[in-house]
């Protein structure tokens, strides 16, 4: 009797996926950690602060009183209440954002998937600036859309103009993904700048997704929200969760605001994947946008922290003149041109392997981001470890 062929294949939706290559090197730094090797990892990124005490307080009551049973699937009411209060603050104009025009989901990567899925589909082309988060060209293409990376000039900081969008777009261009701050490279867009492109997808008629999760971690002020420039939401998805600037990683709380029509048929669409997130999570995300001066103050020392770190990374990459790297205005990322950019084949993955087989320092290959001349540092761990890597990578820089 012939055996049954047990070998796999998968399925044409998926065949072309890759992995993250961001969490592909954090999991490879811990694997060499459990080896014993005192790697410092700066390829995560996710704050190494812990969630202010009062969310965490918030939580515990939370769940001694019920929060362990299923929520509405957009979210529950007094969270959509609390995200669309902040959002017509921030919209000002005299526009009431309803919280039906709120739709929460697992983590602001899923509100991506979920807006991305419900907009985009075959024939559709979506401009992603590049280089950008490494998960916005997969979802796309999990939507069977086409991602157009959008190659953007390191002279001005990778910042997209109207005119690089322009010059990229087709008759079958529905959409952009818009990033401020920006992962990797930590530019924040101006006012200007950004009401210049929004201008632009308006009059093309395009969709707009705006990721917004760092838009609290900048340093030079406030960093301006899509929903501060925009002449009409109509086609505007903005993007923001708890994950960054609350420190709440592991709680996975994201979400949307657009329009009452998305929101419904994102809405169907993730009661048929993953339903509603975590109740309990929920009333710590609650407690993060209504919990005032407590937690806002631990934001803006945590704000304060990394602006530090980055302040000293900086200063010593800039012992090394041969070191080009785009200095961040916001979130937590150095985006550094590694030895050998413009000769050697991949010279980001070269380099981001030798720093960590050989100086036990993980970092991100800037091939994740479409830039494969680059690496990603992520500044997102205690000041005496950011400058002891920052030290080897100079070291190694040289070496080279």
């Amino acid at each position: 009797m012939t055996p049954p062929d047990r070998s796999f294949a998968p399925s044409a939706n998926v065949a072309q996926l890759k992995e993250s290559a961001t969490i592909a090197v954090s999991q490879r730094a811990k694997a060499l950690r459990a080896e014993g090797r005192r790697i410092i990892d700066l390829g995560a990124g996710e704050p190494d602060f812990e969630t202010p005490e009062p969310i965490r307080r918030a939580a515990k009551h939370a769940l001694d009183h019920g929060a362990t049973r299923y929520t509405a699937t957009q979210g529950t009411i007094e969270l959509r209440t609390a995200i669309a209060a902040r959002a017509t603050v921030r919209r000002g104009r005299g526009e009431v954002i309803s919280p039906d025009e709120i739709v929460v989901s697992s983590g602001s990567k899923q509100s991506l998937f979920n807006a991305c899925f419900c907009l985009f589909g075959a024939g559709d082309e979506v401009l992603i600036p590049t280089p950008s988060w490494t998960s916005y060209y997969e979802m796309v293409a999990l939507a069977r859309a086409r991602p157009v990376a959008v190659m953007c000039n390191p002279a001005s900081g990778f910042r997209v103009t109207p005119a690089l969008l322009e010059a990229h777009a087709t008759p079958q261009t529905r959409g952009v993904m818009l990033n401020s701050p920006v992962n990797p490279t930590g530019t924040v867009y101006t006012h200007a700048e950004l009401g210049a492109i929004l201008a632009l997808a308006r009059e093309r008629s395009w969709w707009v997704l705006s990721d917004e999760i760092y838009l609290r971690i900048a340093y030079g002020g406030a960093a301006t929200s899509s929903l501060d420039v925009a002449e009409s939401r109509d086609r505007l998805v903005v993007v923001d969760g708890v994950a960054k600037a609350y420190a709440m990683t592991g709680w996975r709380i994201g979400w949307t605001i657009s329009t009452v029509p998305l929101a419904r048929t994102m809405t169907a669409f993730q009661s048929h994947t993953t339903f509603n997130s975590a109740a309990v999570s929920q009333a710590a995300a609650l407690a993060a946008l209504t919990s005032g001066d407590d937690v806002d103050g631990a934001v803006n020392d945590m704000v304060a922290k990394f602006r530090e770190r980055r302040d000293a990374a900086l200063a010593i990459l800039a012992t090394e003149p041969a070191i080009q790297v785009i200095p961040p205005d916001g979130a937590f990322y150095l985006f550094v041109r590694a030895p050998g950019a413009g000769t050697v084949s991949d010279a980001g993955t070269v380099f981001a392997r030798r720093l960590l087989e050989d100086h036990d320092v993980a970092v991100v290959p800037g091939s994740a981001f479409r830039t494969p001349d680059w690496i990603r540092v992520s500044y997102a761990t205690e000041l005496s470890q950011v400058e002891e890597a920052i030290r080897r990578i100079v070291t190694a820089y040289a070496a080279s």
